[in-house]
């Protein structure tokens, strides 16, 4: 691992917003709100142990450690969860005998409204995607899983994977500049900030101005 190397849960925060990524990035920044705090109690389950377990037709791992060094992305990450399902045109697993077809499952706390999923889950996802598919030498399959509908929606990465790959690669080399300039970007015309958690931090509120407060402090001088 390097300073190019990056870490693939920073792809989501640049795809939200630059500033955001770079404010947590460049400046080490953080503040949480309920959202976060909801989804990291959300993924906390999921990478507890409990999720994962062997039987006679699949072995399934949760929190797993996945990278691609490869020079066009050189990132890293952590998984929710990797089904290794036995099939006969799979791939072989060190330690299992058989052959297993590989999913990645993401879990996310609120399905979106109007579409099947978020395009700034499917980047993530897709960047675990091209991790697993060079740890395993497969053709992983990708699912985001909702938790308040309960269901699965499968990532369109086969018809669409030149398209997700092109945009993660553009993602990363932008990404890259930020840090090499260790640059704030400005905010986005027309960006939502009401829902993040950095909002007070990015853009702090100023004490409204106070003749009153002025006139005490300086009574308090006085007094002394």
């Amino acid at each position: 691992m390097n300073d190019r190397t990056i870490n693939i849960r920073s792809i989501q925060h640049y795809m939200y917003c630059p500033r955001r990524f770079a404010l947590l990035e460049v400046n080490n920044d953080w503040q949480e709100n309920a959202f976060v705090v909801k989804a990291n109690l959300q993924h906390q389950h999921v990478h507890d142990g409990s999720h994962c377990y062997s039987d006679s037709k699949k072995i399934v791992r949760s929190d797993i450690s996945v990278y691609n060094d490869d020079e066009d992305y050189d990132i890293f990450g952590v998984t929710d969860c990797i089904e290794f399902v036995r099939s006969e045109s799979g791939i072989s697993i060190n330690g299992h005998e058989g052959l297993f077809e590989v999913s990645i499952i993401e879990y996310k706390p609120k399905a979106p409204k109007g579409y099947d999923f978020n395009e700034t889950d499917a980047i993530q996802v897709f960047a675990q995607k091209i991790c697993v598919d060079s740890v395993w030498n497969c053709k992983s399959e990708a699912y985001i899983y909702y938790a308040d509908i309960r269901k699965r929606v499968k990532l369109p990465f086969d018809s669409e994977y030149q398209k997700y790959d092109d945009m993660l690669k553009r993602f990363l080399s932008e990404m890259r500049e930020i840090l090499e300039e260790k640059r704030i970007p400005q905010r986005r015309k027309n960006q939502k900030c009401s829902g993040c958690s950095m909002a007070d931090i990015c853009f702090p509120k100023e004490k409204k101005y106070c003749v009153r407060d002025i006139i005490m402090s300086q009574k308090g001088a006085e007094a002394k």
